[in-house]
């Protein structure tokens, strides 16, 4: 076994254990959390960030933050946003940024008045601080995030180690999961989200999470078993976190899996000469055949009721009434908002407050554009714009990024379910204004592209 190898299983083992002794000792998550940051601050100061080590310690924060959140490890609950923040600030000390991110400069302002608005309009007894801080932090993330990253020249092998550091506290998770769930038939009765099969946290953040990881271990398949030792290894991982991910009963997180797949596969077949399209034909139907498996035997340790789940049907197989359990009338509340103060929105934090008055729901809402229309109102639109339309023009410029519009989905799709209570869009979206070089890629890579 090659010495890469070794160190790349050793890794794998290392993230296994972690998540067996977490579960047993449940206060080492604690240790963990702290370690983790300090560890990481450190080892960017270390190395001066010569490598990016900026990118792979504050995409480490990013995979780890839900398992952290799911065992009570995060010293803060909202410190992996800030713990990206504060590394990839203290890469740009060393490395620094780009001038040419003015759109994300822009970005950053145009989020400024409704904050400064909402200091006045905010009711008597609300922590002003805590509550904007809580709705402006991913913002804020995303927006610094793409201060460091744009057009910022990475080899494709380096991207490849800034997903496996995001996925190596996933596979802990997944461990965790498995050891906190033995039992499936046990705890799934119905077609609900279920908490007993997410760690006992929130199943939309968990799938959300295990949705990433399932992609960025199917992408080392793709791209990285250079033995079949590893491709064993990555699918077996794989298809464990997609067990893990469906079992939560949360489709958004695993549908945009899905979809980050498929356009990797898309994109790589598109790009590939005709041997390589061969063995991605081969590749192909080998994912797709592993996917039925892996769903089959998720349909069978639930009952079917993860078909049901999928086809928006209760445990009886009648069809529910709202595909999206309620979030679409707060979406459509937020619009009415946003109508009643097209200019600057009723300010950061006071949406709730607003839908709260108007229709006593006062449930947080899970749609990041709806929430930025209404609590920015036309300069939240002017934000979302340069957000969707920046990286489309960077992709014009480098096609062979192979990853910019799998990053663009998922930041897309994630915050039309889950809003941007976790640091993953805001970083994910920043990976894809990377300038990704094939020359430094991976052999199998180049064999597959013309």
């Amino acid at each position: 076994m090659k010495k890469e190898d070794q160190s790349y299983l050793y890794l794998i083992v290392l993230h296994v254990f972690i998540g067996f002794l977490i579960y047993g000792l449940p206060f080492a998550s604690k240790i963990y959390g702290y370690f983790i940051y300090i560890f990481l601050f450190f080892y960017i100061i270390k190395k001066q960030n010569r490598n990016n080590e900026a990118l792979i310690a504050a995409a480490y924060v990013v995979g780890s933050e839900v398992f952290l959140r799911m065992t009570g490890g995060n010293p803060l609950y909202e410190i992996s946003k800030y713990g990206v923040m504060v590394f990839l600030i203290t890469g740009m000390y060393f490395s620094g940024f780009s001038k040419g991110a003015v759109p994300y400069w822009l970005y950053l302002l145009l989020l400024v008045p409704s904050v400064v608005f909402t200091t006045f309009v905010l009711d008597f007894d609300t922590n002003i601080r805590t509550t904007i801080a809580f709705n402006i932090s991913g913002p804020v993330c995303l927006g610094l995030a793409s201060l460091y990253t744009f057009r910022r020249k990475i080899a494709l092998e380096q991207m490849n180690n800034i997903l496996l550091s995001m996925g190596l506290p996933i596979i802990s998770c997944m461990v965790y999961l498995t050891f906190y769930t033995p039992n499936i038939r046990d705890v799934i009765t119905s077609t609900q989200s279920n908490f007993e099969t997410s760690g006992g946290y929130g199943p939309n953040q968990v799938a959300t999470i295990l949705g990433l990881g399932m992609f960025i271990f199917f992408s080392r398949i793709i791209l990285e078993s250079r033995t079949k030792f590893l491709l064993v290894i990555n699918l077996i991982i794989a298809l464990n976190i997609t067990y893990r991910g469906m079992l939560t009963f949360s489709r958004g997180g695993m549908v945009t899996g899905f979809m980050m797949i498929a356009l990797l596969l898309f994109f790589l077949y598109l790009k590939s000469n005709f041997r390589g399209r061969v063995k991605l034909n081969y590749i192909i139907v080998f994912v797709t055949l592993a996917m039925i498996s892996t769903w089959s035997y998720t349909s069978f340790q639930t009952g079917g009721l993860i078909d049901k789940r999928y086809a928006n049907q209760d445990a009886q197989g009648r069809v529910k009434e709202s595909k999206f359990t309620g979030r679409e009338e707060i979406a459509q509340d937020e619009i009415n908002i946003f109508l009643k103060n097209p200019i600057f929105g009723v300010g950061v934090g006071k949406g709730v407050e607003a839908r709260k008055a108007e229709t006593g729901d006062g449930t947080l809402s899970h749609d990041e554009i709806t929430r930025m229309l209404a609590e920015h109102g036309t300069l939240g639109i002017f934000a979302l714009l340069i957000l969707f339309f920046t990286p489309l023009f960077l992709y014009l410029e480098n096609k062979f990024n192979m990853f910019l519009l799998c990053f663009i989905v998922f930041w897309f799709l994630t915050i039309n379910h889950a809003a941007m209570r976790t640091a993953a869009p805001a970083f994910v979206y920043s990976l894809s204004l990377l300038n990704v070089q094939l020359g430094g890629g991976s052999k199998k890579e180049s064999k597959l592209t013309s």
